[in-house]
């Protein structure tokens, strides 16, 4: 009788990902010797999978156990799924929307916040049925979503609709907006919300569809926009309802130079300073980008427990400057990567952002700075410690959840990368999952997505999104 659902053979099997300490290199171990030698990494491996979890690992000395099915990876890179903590899955719907591809951060918002005004729960399922498919299709399994416009009630239910039917890893965050351009801030009047409007809503999602429970599919975190967008009281009122309810906090901090010249002249803050006031410096708090906190700063919120985002696309496409991952990372504050929004980066693929990520990093402080296992370790420990989920969550040994890769490059870029997997994987490209599983079940087999209603859903928001963009008329 198989004793497990699925298992994986002849796998380079990547469990945990780590470069080699500084103890180890003292050794004389470049990372994958040292990776090898602690057990984070094992060449020729076998995972086995039960119940939605990790049940085992071994070498192929070890006899693994009897199972349902069997896969042969075929000497293909196993790792982790990869985990996005900063996206705004309604943006698809303008996606490279044309009047907006060459503005500034601010330029573009206040272009999109009128299209954005039109969102309704079926245009709102249908992008994030979209994000799941294309974040799958890139390697991730679990992703956060920044859900601030609200123009129609109940929005986030169709979210979590979407991703309950497809089986995808989800924290949706109950993402708010009080100040309109009436009132100094950014976005029009049709898409935000009064405080009693927004803290009622966030309980009752939090009560409705919030699972604290080992092995969660679905949990709601709360996510004022921004401090151009959102008062002082809700920022306060929010962290409070999110102590009471012991749940994730988030938002947009430090990521345009325009905030801090904001900041002072409404707050008479700075934006850290300001979020540190409104109670926010905790760990249970992950911000979106941070890339202008100031080294004292740094140090305050990586003592506070706070982790951030780095969204590698976004900022360069917006040709702003990006957070300091490595900077970040070694004063001990945890960092994830982030796809962003569709219309900012056009695309939603967790391999490209953790590429991406290690390129910024090397580019920013020199070529040992920064190796594809501290990327592929920041899309994986680094994304789950955002979420508070990285005791089951971004790694692979026995008892995590069964968020699992397999991946695939064409043969040509493979070609001469005999050495290392995990650098191969990353350095060359583009890679793609050849099998995925979330909590065990398989949503991509051969490359090919297991979703049914996929077409039907493409057609549904074509149209939604030709309507949004004033395509119709």
């Amino acid at each position: 009788m198989p004793v497990v659902d699925t298992l994986i053979t002849h796998a380079y099997l990547v469990l945990e990902s780590r470069s080699a300490t500084a103890s180890e290199r003292a050794e004389g171990l470049i990372d994958i010797e040292a990776a090898q030698q602690a057990g984070r990494e094992i060449e020729d491996g076998w995972l086995a999978i039960q119940h939605g979890r990790v049940h085992s690992v071994g070498t192929s000395a070890q006899t693994p156990p009897e199972a349902a099915r069997v896969i042969d990876a075929g000497g293909r890179l196993v790792t982790p799924g990869l985990i996005n903590t900063h996206h705004h899955m309604y943006q698809n719907l303008t996606r490279a929307y044309a009047p907006a591809v060459n503005g500034t951060l601010f330029q573009w918002l206040t272009t999109l916040y009128p299209r954005w005004a039109a969102l309704d729960e079926e245009s709102v399922y249908l992008s994030t049925y979209v994000a799941a498919a294309e974040l799958l299709l890139g390697g991730c399994t679990t992703s956060s979503d920044h859900m601030y416009v609200h123009p129609k009630p109940r929005l986030i239910d169709a979210q979590i609709a979407a991703t309950g039917e497809i089986g995808f890893r989800f924290m949706a965050n109950r993402g708010s907006m009080t100040r309109s351009v009436e009132d100094g801030g950014l976005p029009p009047k049709e898409v935000v919300q009064d405080e009693e409007t927004i803290l009622a809503d966030s309980q009752r999602l939090i009560e409705t569809y919030h699972d604290p429970a080992p092995g969660a599919m679905t949990r709601v975190a709360l996510a004022p926009c921004s401090m151009f967008s959102v008062t002082e009281s809700i920022m306060r009122a929010t962290a409070e309802l999110a102590e009471r309810f012991d749940v994730r906090l988030h938002t947009h901090l430090a990521e345009d130079k325009d905030e801090d010249t904001y900041a002072l002249e409404v707050y008479g803050r700075r934006p850290v300073e300001y979020f540190e006031d409104c109670g926010w410096a905790t760990s249970r708090s992950w911000v979106a980008h941070y890339v202008y906190g100031s080294q004292a700063e740094n140090q305050r919120l990586a003592a506070a427990g706070v982790s951030a985002t780095q969204c590698p696309s976004s900022n360069m496409i917006l040709a702003g400057d990006t957070a300091d991952a490595q900077a970040l990372r070694a004063l001990g504050m945890p960092v994830g990567i982030g796809c962003d929004g569709s219309s900012s980066s056009d695309s939603a693929n967790l391999w490209l952002e953790t590429r991406g990520a290690l390129l910024l990093g090397r580019y920013q402080h020199g070529p040992a700075s920064m190796s594809a296992r501290d990327a592929l370790n920041m899309a994986t420990l680094g994304s789950a410690a955002n979420l508070g989920w990285d005791d089951e969550l971004g790694h692979l040994n026995p008892g995590a959840c069964a968020d699992v890769v397999v991946w695939e490059s064409a043969p040509l870029a493979l070609a001469g990368a005999q050495t290392d997997p995990v650098e191969s994987w990353l350095r060359s490209g583009p890679a793609r999952p050849w099998h995925s599983f979330v909590a065990g079940a398989q949503l991509i087999d051969a490359s090919e997505l297991r979703l049914s209603g996929l077409e039907d859903v493409l057609t549904r928001h074509a149209a939604a999104a030709a309507a949004i963009q004033g395509l119709n008329a």
